[in-house]
């Protein structure tokens, strides 16, 4: 088989490295989209685009740069993505509007811009979504209202979009080990203590006993692209969250 490409955004966050170096291990070409600067240890066969993807103005760029790498994708993964943990009334219009330009925005974005390099040979979308879109807890709203209407949009587009064998999917990650998950544990669901007291007391609250990796969630986000693996699956939201959501609350 030939080489086959995938554009990345958020590629150098935690999930994203991970991803990106996954699908590099399985011989695809990786174009990521950061709004920080590449790594030296990025895959040396595509490359990364410094870029904001919430931004409308970007994309022109964007497409210009991936054009240069090659003349179609065979898949789209929509990762990048931003937190504020703040109670409601204390979120200002700014916040908010920032988190759900970068969250949800950008996927519309995203999907408009490179959908004429998806269709050469039926891709597929992949939106990383959350947990959060299906139950969530104080002080995320912003982030879970973001994440609930990825999932809205990713049926949309795989009605609209199966026409031309664009199959677009949702994963929805529980708690995975990366700088977001670490960031956020100033909110009371994690409890009291140092960070890692705080790791281990969210790891407690899933049936699996632990926090996921990012490379689980990579291996979770190929299934989804690689149409040998997944060809008969679209609008779907698979949640990779250590069994998380199978339990009550009350229990």
């Amino acid at each position: 088989m030939s080489e086959r490409t995938v554009l990345l955004t958020g590629a150098a966050g935690g999930i994203g490295e991970a991803t990106a170096a996954y699908f590099t291990e399985k011989n695809w070409q990786v174009i990521g989209v950061d709004r920080s600067p590449a790594k030296e240890d990025f895959p040396s066969s595509g490359g990364l685009i410094q870029a904001d993807v919430s931004l409308p103005g970007e994309w022109g760029k964007i497409m210009e740069e991936v054009t240069r790498y090659t003349d179609r994708l065979d898949a789209l993964v929509n990762n990048a993505a931003i937190q504020i943990t703040k109670p409601i009334l204390e979120t200002s219009i700014e916040e908010w509007n920032r988190v759900l330009n970068s969250n949800l925005r950008a996927v519309f974005l995203s999907a408009k811009s490179a959908y004429s390099l998806l269709k050469m040979g039926g891709g597929a979308i992949v939106n990383v979504s959350s947990v959060h879109a299906l139950v969530t807890s104080k002080d995320i709203a912003s982030y879970a209202a973001s994440k609930g209407g990825m999932l809205a949009l990713t049926r949309a587009m795989a009605i609209e979009f199966a026409d031309d064998d664009i199959r677009v999917n949702a994963i929805l990650p529980g708690a995975v080990d990366t700088k977001m998950l670490r960031d956020g544990m100033n909110r009371a669901h994690a409890g009291k203590g140092s960070i890692n007291e705080r790791l281990e007391n969210l790891a407690s609250k899933t049936v699996s006993g632990k926090i996921g990796t990012p490379e689980e969630i990579a291996r979770a986000i190929y299934f989804l692209a690689d149409h040998d693996q997944s060809s008969f699956m679209t609008g779907q939201s698979l949640v990779v969250d250590g069994g998380a959501t199978a339990k009550l609350s009350t229990e």
